[in-house]
């Protein structure tokens, strides 16, 4: 079963455009006037398969475009089979498979992604109006492939299920080349790139898939001629009050060892955005109108950890290690041999030195962010 279970649309996030099952005529007229920011660049997208070219169905409602402005890539895998079916129709099945789950099942006006990869390596639109709008890089279509990112992420559904096995270099090799598309149309960068459950309580994209971020980010950066010298030392999740799920709750551990009784919970609930908030003006920090936690609220929050830590953050660590395939480490509060052995294979991952030490790098590694080692680490 794919991982989406949620409304799909974020009303804060709206600019209604008006195009669907009636209109989809005149969505090129209403993606020209959506926005007078960027200009179409010409890119060559004849790779990707349009909804008209799987045969899609309508929508069954109208679908909308996003007023706020597309700052990530969230990558998901579909918990379908690992079929050895890599054939265009295997793609063209998949993309009407999931369409009609959505739409059936889900009651979704559409599919719930903008795009879709198949084992086999297909690329295919998800959501009508997704390749429309990539090629205009202004606004994206509104979707529903993460509650609270809707607006503002290009999500990409990758045909499989990753949390015991790898994806096949088809599949990687096609999602790195719409990566680089999309950071190109964008203006993104191979570091605004997640997975689903750095925002959600999910098993979506896999613990296998998610060891494969790092290089993906990598070729990614390559593709688009990044120099690693401007990548950010740190670009944490967007954690705010809209998302929930593994790394709220790391930050409900450690703003409970700041002081605020906070649940534990993975619900960024009104406790949590008045403890962010608060932390934030505590701190000399712009207090955030959404409770976002910003570089600077989590590097405040976060403390660095050696082998005699014990307690909230240590819990924090564990949680996060455990939940993103360590399975060897319990929540048990102290720094033990299981948790230092985790650390070291994650800072290997994402070229931090292996010592151990977790410091703020670890820290935005463990909680799904991208440091700028693992662009320099072959």
């Amino acid at each position: 079963m794919p991982a989406f279970d949620h409304p799909e649309l974020d009303r804060r996030t709206l600019l209604r455009a008006g195009f669907g099952a009636a209109a989809v005529a005149v969505v090129g007229t209403e993606l020209a006037t959506a926005a007078p920011a960027r200009a179409a660049t010409g890119a060559d997208l004849s790779w990707i398969i349009g909804c008209d070219g799987w045969g899609a169905r309508p929508p069954s409602g109208p679908l909308e475009l996003s007023g706020a402005m597309t700052n990530k890539i969230i990558v998901h895998h579909m918990a379908f089979p690992n079929t050895t079916d890599y054939s265009r129709e295997q793609g063209v099945k998949l993309a009407r498979d999931c369409q009609n789950l959505h739409m059936d099942r889900n009651g979704w006006s559409d599919t719930g992604q903008h795009f879709t990869v198949s084992r086999g390596g297909y690329v295919l639109e998800g959501r009508r109006g997704s390749l429309e709008t990539l090629q205009g890089g202004v606004r994206q279509v509104i979707s529903a492939h993460c509650p609270g990112e809707n607006g503002r992420a290009i999500g990409i559904e990758n045909e499989g299920t990753y949390v015991t096995e790898t994806p096949p270099a088809a599949l990687l090799d096609s999602l790195t080349r719409l990566c680089v598309t999309i950071c190109q149309q964008y203006g993104l960068h191979a570091h605004d790139i997640f997975g689903h459950w750095d925002f959600r309580a999910t098993l979506c994209p896999g613990a296998m898939f998610y060891r494969e971020f790092p290089t993906l980010r990598r070729r990614v950066a390559a593709g688009l001629g990044t120099d690693p010298a401007d990548v950010p030392a740190r670009r944490w999740p967007d954690i705010w009050k809209f998302v929930g799920g593994p790394v709220v709750q790391v930050a409900q551990y450690l703003l409970n060892f700041r002081g605020y009784a906070v649940p534990i919970n993975g619900v960024f609930g009104t406790a949590t955005v008045a403890a962010v908030q608060d932390w934030q003006a505590r701190n000399g920090l712009p207090v955030d109108v959404d409770a976002t936690l910003t570089a600077p609220t989590w590097e405040s929050l976060a403390p660095e950890l050696d082998k005699d830590a014990t307690g909230l953050p240590v819990n924090a660590l564990q949680y996060i290690l455990n939940n993103k395939g360590y399975a060897d480490v319990a929540i048990t509060g102290d720094y033990d041999h299981p948790t230092r052995k985790a650390v070291q294979d994650l800072q290997k991952l994402h070229g931090l030195t292996p010592n151990g030490k977790v410091t703020t790098s670890t820290w935005c590694a463990a909680a799904g962010g991208a440091v700028r080692q693992a662009f320099l680490h072959h």
